[in-house]
């Protein structure tokens, strides 16, 4: 309850301080090709069902129709403006609506599309059993996922290698540790990581330490090494295919 209070409170102090900021980029988002300056997106929540997410566009209209679930940097499918967008994130601050109605939390895993989640393993489907959030470890110590994919054919296959097996560990761990301090905190990194990224990472590398967290898990918050291929949590097998037996 105390954390719904929480989020009904800072998604409607987000929303009236960003409104200003949010109508300027609705507008210069319909100057340039005059469509629709929203990105409305089905992504999964709680049990496996479905809800819309909001988004400002920043991808060319019906860029998700090819089929490619996740971005590189120079995703070709991302608009001049779409780069601004996404380098500051503000695309991910209309998601606040969600919050304020229930569907999404300020803090928990990143909600994602149908067709990953399908590739859950048991283990990650605990990653459905909370409110999906707008921030969690895992979203401050992969903020730069588009750099990482940048250059890749295949930029959903090197995601479920590279990316997706510590996203999901480090918010299994959220979920296991999950509690209102927890959550002011990881709202403050995640602001923290806006303006020092280094600072920001080094501090959730010390928070999960001093939870508990294993050694691997706190050490790949540094991102201080270079990322390889990794089994997902619950399975000893690296992702080689997105086709679901």
């Amino acid at each position: 309850m105390a954390k719904r209070l929480l989020d009904i409170i800072l998604s409607f102090i987000g929303l009236v301080i960003i409104s200003p900021i949010f109508v300027l980029f609705v507008i210069l988002i319909w100057l340039y090709d005059f469509h629709n300056p929203f990105y409305v997106a089905s992504r999964v929540e709680i049990d496996g069902k479905l809800f819309l997410m909001v988004k400002l566009r920043s991808m060319l209209v019906d860029a998700d129709k090819l089929g490619v679930d996740s971005t590189a940097a120079n995703d070709s499918r991302i608009t001049p403006i779409g780069h601004f967008v996404r380098r500051y994130k503000l695309d991910e601050f209309t998601q606040l609506w969600n919050v304020l109605i229930g569907q999404m939390s300020l803090v928990g895993p990143r909600p994602n599309v149908e067709r990953e989640t399908r590739l859950y393993t048991k283990e990650e489907k605990r990653l459905l059993s909370i409110r999906p959030g707008i921030t969690d470890f895992s979203s401050i110590v992969f903020a730069d996922e588009a750099d990482i994919l940048e250059g890749h054919v295949d930029p959903d296959l090197v995601y479920n290698q590279l990316i997706r097996p510590w996203k999901s560990r480090l918010s299994l761990f959220y979920i296991d540790n999950r509690n209102i301090l927890l959550a002011i905190k990881l709202i403050y990194l995640t602001f923290l990581s806006m303006i020092s990224r280094s600072r920001a990472l080094y501090k959730v590398s010390e928070e999960l330490r001093r939870r508990g967290a294993p050694t691997e898990l706190v050490q790949i918050a540094l991102r201080e090494t270079a990322l390889i291929p990794h089994p997902p949590p619950g399975t000893n097998d690296i992702v080689r295919s997105r086709i679901v037996d």
